[in-house]
């Protein structure tokens, strides 16, 4: 069986740089174990897998591991790939997905992404967690994900994990997002996940589902700038509505292929 294969880096304007995924339109659905072994092939964080169903777009998200409940950047791939690829001709496209619906709409090269809120709620750290890092968070939240809040931007860029001892957790699916308030942006962050072939995500859509309200609480405002502090680094346009919240960024194009399986 011959594919077609897209590899995009999201959240950025120039290849090198945001999130790396790959994109697999299909005609039909193949084996869970398959998509997790083609996923797996193409050692990026997250793998899309898509069927247009014409106004409706089916779509799935695989890391190398496991298959995903909800990822941003991968989606935004996926939308850069039916607009700038495969003659997508409208300004909005609505993926069915394990999360529900999601909206994407495009204008001027900016894919604004409709996504679920979760506002995460004080808890305590666990000490696995705690005893990884090398500088101790000031406050801890949990909702998918923990969020760990941080005197400064300088801690989030110092911040370093002891992969022997993260990787006794398993948070399947969620990870550990370091967070502050940023002195270019509204907030910065860094996303680490436990036992992933892949430490740290360089930008982490879904985890913003959580910084958004978050931050938008904390600094009294909707409309937000977010920065990954990732080597490869990534923007993202954040904006926190009373159940959802909108992400938005660019993407380019770094390859194009085919592969067989």
């Amino acid at each position: 069986m011959e594919l077609e294969i897209y590899q995009v880096d999201s959240f950025t304007e120039q290849v090198f740089h945001g999130n790396p995924a790959c994109v697999v339109p299909l005609k039909n659905w193949l084996p869970d174990e398959t998509l997790l072994k083609i996923a797996r092939e193409n050692a990026v964080a997250e793998t899309a897998f898509f069927i247009d169903k014409g106004d409706i777009i089916h779509l799935r998200w695989f890391t190398p591991e496991i298959e995903m409940d909800l990822c941003g950047h991968a989606t935004l791939a996926t939308a850069h790939c039916l607009v700038a690829h495969l003659s997508y001709q409208k300004n909005r496209i609505i993926f069915e997905t394990q999360a529900g619906p999601l909206n994407v709409y495009i204008e001027d090269g900016v894919y604004y992404m409709d996504f679920p809120s979760r506002m995460p709620e004080p808890t305590a750290l666990p000490d696995i967690i705690e005893r990884s890092l090398n500088i101790k968070p000031k406050e801890v939240f949990k909702s998918r994900d923990y969020v760990l809040l941080y005197e400064s931007e300088q801690d989030i860029i110092n911040i370093r994990i002891d992969r022997s001892i993260f990787d006794l957790i398993n948070l399947d699916p969620g990870g550990v997002v370091v967070t502050a308030a940023g002195t270019d942006s509204d907030f910065v962050s860094r996303f680490f996940t436990p036992q992933s072939s892949i430490l740290e995500d360089p930008v982490t859509g879904s985890a913003h589902c959580s910084l958004i309200p978050f931050w938008a609480k904390r600094l009294t405002k909707d409309n937000l700038l977010a920065l990954q502090l990732s080597e490869r680094g990534g923007k993202l346009y954040c904006e926190n509505k009373p159940d959802r919240v909108i992400i938005a960024g660019k993407a380019r194009t770094y390859s194009v292929g085919r592969f067989w399986i």
